[in-house]
């Protein structure tokens, strides 16, 4: 499953829509304004909300947690003892880890679980100018989740290196 993602992305308010390599709107990230933490709402083309994303509150280190129907799905943070600054860590709600790393800013990396690669975040094939796409490697992977990963992963590497 491949889908597109127009890279103006990220502004809290921002509102964008990710489509399949047909050019079909199939989720919208919401980005909610005027809230006091960074939230994010991945929702499906009749406006049902899949998943939420937000920043949690307190944290030691900068953390998105992200939910379906209220439920913690899965936390992501920066690595910890890790030399390399783009590699991220997806704990979910279940125990299971996925490893995220590759150049974030660059739109060039991957998403593994247990050295199996479930997604690829990429520019490299796109032709529009300021699009990545998100290759959806396994067939019984979740591309909700793997998308809400990319996001998170993508606007924290932007607020690091804002900050």
């Amino acid at each position: 499953m491949r889908f597109l993602v127009r890279d103006r992305l990220l502004g809290i308010g921002d509102d964008y829509w990710i489509e399949d390599d047909q050019g079909n709107k199939v989720f919208l990230v919401d980005g909610k304004a005027m809230r006091l933490r960074d939230t994010f709402e991945l929702k499906d083309v009749r406006g049902r909300v899949l998943i939420d994303i937000r920043k949690k509150m307190f944290a030691l280190r900068d953390t998105m947690v992200i939910e379906r129907d209220g439920e913690a799905l899965a936390a992501i943070r920066r690595k910890r003892l890790s030399l390399l600054r783009n590699h991220y860590r997806v704990t979910l709600a279940d125990g299971t880890e996925l490893d995220v790393s590759g150049k974030i800013l660059d739109r060039e990396f991957a998403v593994e679980y247990d050295g199996e690669l479930l997604a690829v975040i990429s520019r490299r094939w796109r032709h529009i100018r300021e699009t990545y796409g998100v290759d959806v490697v396994r067939d019984d992977a979740d591309p909700a989740l793997l998308i809400a990963v990319a996001v998170c992963v993508i606007h924290l590497a932007e607020k690091e290196r804002e900050g």
